[in-house]
């Protein structure tokens, strides 16, 4: 007999093991989910809730669900086939799970476990009527609701029926849209069991659900709860409009009362079935305001019983209410944790680093430790607390037009959070006042002469602590490294506090600003400096756009390299390049690249995001748009034409400027800023690459300590430390000690959940999210707005790309993507426009598409949902807003 034989024998015994297969609710808790699945684990726990009042009933178990998935081996084959398939594959996956569920659905409930089951309706009542219900162990989970995606029957009256529907909500884990949602959320279907919970059945005056925070705005303090006549599935069905009712601080503060014509409601022979409402009745509302108030203090009871906000099913009966299920409320965006109870105001990083992606808990921390302001997690990304200097007077103007120029969203979002007079506490004596992700806002430096020989002193200051960095951390492991890397991020925030390197930033930009105001005051030009910082000098990041196109000059005339990086899979090409006609020169010319940009990537911010260094795959695609789009030279043409059309246009504007009342100062004036933003806009892009540059000289560290901690079994492999804090690392090394591997594990669990979390601008200690809108009237109907960051208009496809890694661009595309920070830039040079959901003014890719003259629009909300790729449209840098042509 195979092995597999014999466990399905042992599985199939009729044998009394240590679980039973049926446990009354009251018996059960949520640290038994593996037992009785997640409704089952909640509905006990919430048994246990002073106050709260679940139907009586009880689980059948997941070891009677393995059991009987043991009687058919046939199964594990559908398994096989299903685990292959895609997940949107739909009509595969609706094939198999049919086939799984019929299988199922026919295997006979095994006598013993029938007569426990039937005994436990017994104790219950054998002839009243229950609800059967599914209750899968990958259910009701903090991070996933699995709601609604298995089966739930009601008013099933007797034993056999009874029996007959635990066996379809078994089969109900493996309904099309189950498996999908399973796929979606990275589960194996073979790791996921089914218990069934059986309740007696209540028959409601009214049901509904309640959210004790408002699932729409996620404000913590406002519970909702819909509500209807007789049970919730005519809610659920949406067969009626629901009842709305919203409850702040013990108080209905609104109330929309729909029209119900129709309920559901329990059959006499068993069942449900919809019936019409009395015509006098249709128009009540179905709870009133005293058991609205009541329904939702329940609510608090359980949301404190759990610790976080939950979606609650309940039904009101003649005695009071009644709790059927509760959930967390898995779509909320987390709220940072605080030791006070103060009311607080943050804002995104995220947004303002062009990478709203989340990050693990290294790259949390990480940057945290080398931030210039304090910063704030949740659902795996980084808020500044911005509550200082919005509360004060003296300081809001300012933090506010700075936060506008970086996002317009950002400064109408915190607008809508001051219309609200009593949400902002009271000023403190001092308003430290910082604008995310960099130097404090409002208190701008002392201006500094225009002069070139400043960038280049600060660029070789950048330089000579880079390497020493690299000089001095060589010798260091063990704890001795963590303590030199604790010093080494005060250097790196004295590198960035520098007061001329703050001075040098504020003049790039402020002239930026300068330009712009004016000359569309004096001359009705919008966004002139545009175009006057074309090709300006030392920008660092339009660089390394124009450097591949000076490698793939010389890949180009090599047939063999061409064909050979066409198929590259493995990240060891470089090594297989030599064996080609030309591969050394290739070679060296991407290894080149790479010396000097290598320790980019998208999402860089995360130092736990490979490098080009590490995956120099990520490359490839560019480097063939560059050999297929362009000619020899491209890259020293491409600067000298942008830095020709600067100049053209400095002499046209000077020279209109002239022409009008008190030009002579008007054009002097002028004359001084664009020499100005063209001395230090460059500049702007160098701080992020000297902050990159010394993350991955730390992350070569910490991985070389990684690996002696795999060598000495504390970690199973190195990226395990990447799901773990500084600090906690820190402590792994200094005590010698394994590192937890369910740690681990709920780490990588959370930090896939977060994926599925949209991050806003604004986020209130409330939890309410906000992103903003755009007040204008100047935009098209039809036309998607956003902010103008780089002059012009320009026509062509649509490209939505969301991994550079896959882009395949053509000359003329316009490219549509989420955010782009500076290793999207060698994409820029092959583009005609650029699209993004994410941006500012003085972002970095609002500052590299002015280099390159593309003209952008960023903060178009949904951009890369609303744009099909390959449509066509037409980008209006100038006025900011995207036309979706037909």
């Amino acid at each position: 007999m195979s092995e597999q034989n014999k466990r399905n024998e042992q599985q199939s015994r009729p044998s009394r093991q240590s679980e039973p297969y049926v446990r009354d609710l009251r018996e059960v808790d949520e640290t038994q989910l593996a037992v009785v699945g997640g409704k089952g684990a909640q509905l006990g726990a919430l048994s246990r809730v002073e106050g709260i009042r679940v139907p009586d009933g009880f689980c059948v178990t997941t070891g009677a669900f393995r059991r009987v998935m043991a009687q058919a081996p046939s199964i594990d084959d559908r398994f096989d086939r299903l685990s292959r398939l895609d997940a949107d594959d739909r009509e595969g996956i609706g094939t198999l799970s049919a086939e799984i569920r019929r299988i199922i659905e026919v295997i006979p409930v095994p006598d013993d476990l029938a007569a426990d089951i039937t005994g436990a309706l017994a104790r219950f009542g054998e002839e009243a009527a229950y609800a059967v219900r599914s209750s899968a162990t990958a259910e009701d989970l903090p991070t996933a609701s699995f709601a609604g995606q298995q089966d739930t029957y009601l008013n099933v009256v007797g034993p056999a029926a009874v029996l007959r529907h635990v066996s379809r909500c078994w089969a109900s884990l493996f309904t099309e849209r189950a498996v999908s949602y399973r796929r979606r959320n990275g589960i194996d279907d073979r790791t996921v069991d089914m218990a069934v919970v059986v309740q007696r059945m209540v028959f409601p005056h009214a049901a509904g659900v309640l959210f004790t925070a408002d699932p729409v705005t996620g404000n913590r303090k406002v519970a909702t709860v819909d509500a209807g006549f007789g049970l919730g599935e005519a809610l659920v069905s949406g067969l009626v409009n629901p009842d709305v009712f919203r409850v702040r601080d013990g108080k209905v503060v609104d109330r929309a009362i729909a029209v119900k014509r129709r309920a559901v409601s329990a059959l006499p022979a068993g069942g449900t079935g919809d019936v019409p409402i009395d015509p006098r009745r249709q128009e009540e509302p179905s709870l009133t305001d005293a058991q609205v108030v009541r329904l939702v203090e329940l609510g608090r009871r359980i949301e404190a019983h759990f610790g976080r906000p939950q979606d609650i099913e309940w039904c009101l009966v003649d005695d009071g209410f009644r709790v059927v299920q509760s959930r967390p409320i898995t779509t909320l965006f987390p709220v940072p944790e605080r030791d006070d109870r103060e009311n607080r105001v943050y804002v995104s990083v995220g947004h303002g680093q062009m990478m709203t992606d989340p990050m693990k808990a290294l790259g949390l921390s990480m940057w945290q430790l080398t931030a210039m302001v304090p910063m704030h997690e949740a659902g795996g990304r980084l808020f500044v607390d911005v509550t200082p200097g919005l509360s004060a007077p003296e300081s809001r103007a300012g933090l506010l037009d700075a936060l506008g120029k970086g996002d317009p969203l950002i400064r109408d979002a915190l607008e809508t959070v001051l219309g609200r007079d009593d949400f902002l506490p009271s000023p403190p004596e001092t308003t430290p006042a910082a604008a995310p992700g960099g130097p404090p806002a409002p208190g701008a430096p002392d201006p500094i002469e225009t002069d070139p020989a400043i960038v280049t002193a600060l660029i070789e200051r950048s330089r000579t602590s880079i390497a020493a960095l690299e000089r001095d951390i060589r010798t260091k492991s063990g704890p001795e490294l963590f303590d030199y890397l604790l010093e080494a991020f005060e250097e790196h925030k004295r590198v960035l506090s520098d007061p001329l390197n703050l001075q040098a930033i504020t003049a790039a930009m402020e002239s930026t600003w300068w330009l712009n105001d004016k000359l569309y005051a004096w001359l009705g030009e919008k966004n002139a400096a545009d175009t006057l910082t074309l090709s300006a000098p030392d920008n660092i990041t339009s660089e390394m756009g124009l450097a591949l196109l000076d490698v793939a000059d010389v890949i180009r005339p090599l047939p063999d390299v061409v064909t050979f990086l066409r198929g590259v899979e493995d990240e060891g090409f470089l090594d297989e390049l030599a064996k080609l006609a030309g591969g050394t020169e290739a070679r060296d010319a991407i290894e080149g690249y790479l010396d000097r940009y290598g320790m980019r990537c998208v999402g860089e911010i995360d130092i736990t995001r490979p490098r080009w260094r590490e995956r120099p795959t990520t490359l490839i695609p560019a480097i063939l748009d560059n050999v297929r789009n362009f000619g020899p030279g491209a890259a020293e043409r491409r600067f000298e034409e942008g830095r020709q059309k600067a100049l053209r246009k400095e002499q046209d504007v000077l020279s209109r400027l002239r022409a009008l009342p008190d030009g002579d100062r008007k054009a002097d004036e002028t004359r001084r800023m664009i020499d100005r933003v063209r001395t230090f806009i460059g500049y702007r892009e160098y701080p992020k690459y000297g902050i990159i540059s010394r993350y991955s000289v730390y992350k070569r560290a910490l991985l070389e300590e990684a690996e002696r901690l795999v060598a000495a079994g504390a970690i199973a492999e190195p990226e395990d430390v990447f799901h773990l804090t500084f600090q906690e690392l820190h402590e792994v090394v200094r005590v010698n000690r394994p590192v937890d591997p369910r740690l681990v594990q709920r780490r990588r669990e959370a930090f896939r959940a977060h994926h599925a979390l949209t991050p806003p601008r604004v986020l209130t200690s409330d939890g309410e999210t906000l992103n903003g809108a755009y007040r204008r009237d100047d935009v098209p109907a039809g036309a998607l707005a956003g902010v103008p960051v780089s002059a012009g208009t320009v026509e062509g496809r649509a490209r939505v790309v969301l991994d550079m890694a896959r882009a395949d661009l053509e000359a003329g595309d316009i490219l549509v993507t989420t955010f782009t920070d500076p290793s999207w830039s060698p994409l820029f040079v092959g583009i005609a426009g650029l699209v993004t959901e994410v941006g500012g003014l003085m972002t970095h890719g609002a500052v590299i598409a002015r280099e390159y003259g593309l003209p952008a629009v960023v903060g178009v909300e949904g951009a890369t949902r609303l744009i099909r790729d390959g449509q066509r449209i037409r980008v209006h840098g100038t006025d900011g807003y995207v036309e979706i042509l037909p």
